[in-house]
């Protein structure tokens, strides 16, 4: 396996090219806008340069891993004689199923199908091509080049020899694979997003402010950061989809997304990609300014 596409060029999909190919892989990077294409390669050369800052890699190495990518905008051109696809587009059931709908008739036979879904159904996905056995899920953590776990979901009907082939490849990127089954949200998400959506009810019926619940959290539980900054790093909008998705696979009113939630991705305020969410970020990227519409 040399040859990988990735479609999305988005924050994990440049992250999981930017990955592939400091790896050596020949990534081909496919998006329908040129400008995403660009601002891509932009975050993957900047990421580089960091590296290379940080002398963790050699000048020579970033070039490499640049030279590995090739960018198309069209998902036929951009998917011929790859090995494995893996797509990261928007977290939307319908674009990924017309997405996938789309890889079964242009990719080869053999080639491996993989979503990058954070909690929409494989088996879902899976059907809507003709080779439900090929189609597995590799949900990367962000930011992919650093963090170490791949969640390797096996829909119904995925084959012991991909899963294995996916698990093989996943350590040779230098991750830690872990196998896990088919159930909306999987683990890393079923577990995370019922935590944040608390946190948000916390705030919402004003048991403490965001700092606080934030201090609490990192200093009582030690998690890096507070659950309402990560949220902001997640994309509020993200959150509210993949509560959405468990709710409506479960069944169980303990999914559902808090009403703050709810109303703040209606109002544009998705976190750090909009600017604000329960933090400012206006003038920095660093959860340091609460949100005006939460200050006392």
């Amino acid at each position: 396996m040399k040859n990988i596409a990735v479609i999305g060029a988005g924050t994990m999909g440049n992250g999981i090219a930017h990955t592939f190919a400091q790896s050596g892989f020949n990534v081909n990077l496919i998006d329908i806008s040129e400008a995403s294409l660009k601002k891509g390669l932009a975050t993957i050369a900047k990421n580089l340069d960091r590296m290379v800052a940080k002398e963790t890699i050699m000048e020579s190495k970033k070039e490499e891993t640049l030279q590995n990518i090739s960018t198309f905008t069209s998902i036929i051109e951009g998917v011929k004689h790859v090995d494995l696809v893996v797509e990261a587009a928007t977290e939307n059931i319908d674009l990924k199923l017309n997405i996938f709908k789309q890889l079964d008739e242009a990719c080869a036979k053999e080639t491996i199908l993989a979503t990058n879904t954070s909690s929409i159904s494989i088996t879902q996905i899976a059907a809507a091509t003709s080779r439900p056995d090929q189609v597995i899920g590799m949900h990367f953590m962000n930011p992919v080049p650093i963090m170490p776990l791949v969640e390797i979901i096996r829909g119904y009907n995925t084959s012991d020899a991909v899963t294995k082939t996916i698990m093989a490849l996943s350590e040779t990127l230098g991750k830690i694979p872990v196998e896990v089954n088919d159930y909306p949200g999987f683990v890393a998400n079923r577990i995370l997003m019922p935590m944040i959506n608390e946190s948000i009810e916390t705030l919402y019926n004003g048991v403490a402010s965001v700092q606080e619940i934030d201090t609490v959290m990192k200093l009582g539980m030690a998690h890096p950061m507070g659950p309402l900054q990560l949220a902001d790093f997640i994309g509020l909008d993200v959150c509210l989809s993949i509560l959405n998705v468990m709710y409506d696979g479960f069944k169980n009113p303990k999914y559902a997304p808090c009403p703050l939630l709810v109303n703040m991705v209606k109002a544009g305020k998705l976190g750090i990609k909009s600017g604000e969410g329960f933090y400012d970020y206006s003038e920095s990227k660093k959860a340091e300014r609460v949100s005006s519409q939460f200050l006392k």
